[in-house]
């Protein structure tokens, strides 16, 4: 038999596939047995295994099953994640590790609903939009709406961090996905409002030259009390760690919080939405 060496170094592909050898004789089993277990043949594990073809959810999946990692830290649907996160914007793969360990999240946004408040209707009907303009394949929208899906789930298990939201007023009044997909969003923001960890705020039309941000922003306090903001373009995402640049971005949050709607009255104008 000829084994080809496996550098797991050499790409996270790399690696995820070193892993899946490694716990496959861990077990004593052959590529025929995984194969057996997860339904692929043992051509397929073997490219996987040597890098040669990616791994995909499904087999992610089909291997956590087999493995019995399913749903757990180490899980390979997690690894494989991580890997898609890739062909995420600078700075998002890192944002979205430190999202699941932040004590506090505060988001502000403008034209959508953030993305962890979505519900997965109005979720797909954006990546699906984005299908049709070739911005993205239809298997990246599928990881799209998963990923979001994924990530919605990591903050509600273990210690709740803190979420504090501002929309901008755009984020309700935009119709996505037509009146059904749009009232159920609405619903879900003020279920959201009423979490017991959470406060929504919207930033009315009104505000006009007052609002501080002209871009989504994003900011994370950790556990150790620092905080990381991060922030997107069309082409490009930016996380920043510095103090001196993050202070200010967080005195602009604090300013527009005080200038948007009350949790109440933002509420209302949901409801009337």
């Amino acid at each position: 038999m000829n084994r080809k060496e496996l550098n797991p170094d050499a790409s996270p592909q790399a690696a995820y596939g070193a892993r899946l050898r490694s716990l496959r004789e861990a077990r004593g089993w052959t590529q025929e047995d995984l194969g057996t277990r997860t339904d692929y043949s043992s051509v397929h594990i073997s490219a996987v295994e040597t890098g040669r073809k990616p791994p995909t959810l499904r087999f992610s999946r089909s291997a956590d099953r087999a493995f019995g990692l399913t749903g757990s830290a180490d899980s390979f649907e997690r690894e494989y994640r991580q890997i898609r996160h890739g062909n995420l914007l600078e700075g998002a793969p890192e944002y979205i590790k430190h999202e699941g360990r932040a004590a506090e999240i505060r988001l502000y946004e403008i034209g959508i609903v953030p993305g962890l408040l979505q519900t997965p209707e109005y979720a797909r009907v954006l990546a699906d939009s984005a299908v049709r303009r070739g911005s993205i394949t239809p298997e990246q929208a599928e990881e799209r709406v998963s990923s979001l899906a994924q990530r919605q789930a990591d903050l509600e298990r273990g210690r709740i961090p803190s979420i504090l939201v501002v929309m901008d007023e755009s984020c309700i009044r935009r119709q996505v996905g037509g009146p059904k997909v749009m009232k159920a969003q609405l619903d879900r923001l003020v279920e959201f409002a009423e979490l017991p960890n959470t406060v929504l705020q919207v930033a009315p039309f009104g505000m006009g030259e007052r609002r501080p941000f002209n871009l989504p922003l994003y900011l994370l306090t950790m556990p150790d009390l620092s905080v990381i903001a991060y922030s997107e373009s069309q082409l490009r995402g930016h996380l920043e760690r510095e103090t001196a640049a993050v202070l200010p971005l967080l005195a602009g949050y604090h300013q527009l919080q005080a200038d948007a709607l009350p949790q109440a009255a933002s509420v209302a104008v949901i409801k009337e939405a």
